[in-house]
């Protein structure tokens, strides 16, 4: 059957090229191995006849450009995922950025949101989430919608309880939502201090100067040249002394802006901006 066979390389350059032309989403520097994959299980999925029949369903049906958009751009997480790199910002991060009179944190490829809930989280606990805004931005409209609802399922809380609990949350975990049926909605003293937006790190620029900038594992998506061109936004959108954390796979090693940073916590990819 047709609908199985492999999406052809240059097929995959065409449907990119739709995407840049019609859309603006510009995955032309995305790791090609990846993004084809991506491709090609949605492709399989909804069993198209042929080639032509899923670009001209790409390129005319909005609600299918956002499925699409949505399995392209991945979005794993959890709150507090790797616990111990919240531990890291617990001790080594927060301390020092407390010492600051406002507090501005960006959070780039945000997903929906379960991270940047964490955050808010330990700043509240640390006294710091009143004179703090945390910027939470993603290439994808559809999960940031549901980000910024705060609302999981509340099957997954007994996980996070324990991601949070390893952490160093000291807290009963359940202070911080309602739970509703089947769901779990965050508290408003959270939500109110994280501005959702949407923030494509291929085409847009710097848009404030932060104390912290968080984005694990979206640069390990991107070929070297687009790494690097991300990785330089980070650096001049970091005010001095400011830091940086990566995920578990993604470093600073061997890049050009290598020499402005000095590691903080190695093993859970935090940096200190030392230079401009």
């Amino acid at each position: 059957m047709d609908s199985l066979r492999h999406l052809k390389d240059e097929e995959i350059v065409i449907l990119l090229n739709d995407l840049l032309e019609q859309y603006g989403y510009d995955f032309t520097d995305y790791s090609f191995a990846s993004v084809k994959r991506r491709l090609q299980r949605v492709y399989t999925t909804d069993r198209f006849p042929s080639f032509a029949e899923f670009r001209y369903r790409v390129k005319s049906d909005p609600v299918y450009l956002t499925y699409l958009m949505e399995q392209i751009t991945v979005n794993v997480t959890e709150m507090f995922r790797d616990p111990a790199f919240f531990e890291a910002l617990r001790k080594h991060v927060l301390p020092v950025l407390a010492t600051y009179p406002f507090i501005r944190i960006w959070h780039a490829g945000c997903s929906t949101g379960e991270e940047v809930y964490s955050m808010a989280i330990l700043l509240h606990e640390m006294d710091l989430l009143h004179k703090s805004v945390i910027y939470a931005t993603d290439i994808n409209e559809s999960v940031l919608e549901k980000a910024r609802k705060g609302i999981f399922p509340l099957a997954h809380m007994q996980q996070y309880s324990q991601n949070y609990q390893q952490s160093g949350g000291q807290q009963e975990f359940s202070r911080y939502y309602a739970a509703n049926y089947e769901y779990a909605k965050f508290s408003e003293l959270l939500s109110e201090k994280i501005i959702f937006a949407a923030h494509n790190l291929v085409t847009d620029r710097s848009f404030n100067e932060f104390q912290l900038i968080v984005c694990r594992n979206v640069l390990i998506y991107f070929n070297k040249d687009l790494q690097d061109k991300v990785l330089h936004l980070f650096s001049d959108s970091l005010e001095q002394l400011g830091f940086m954390a990566l995920g578990a796979k993604e470093t600073l090693r061997f890049t050009s802006i290598a020499s402005l940073f000095k590691p903080i916590v190695q093993k859970e990819k935090i940096w200190r901006k030392i230079s401009t």
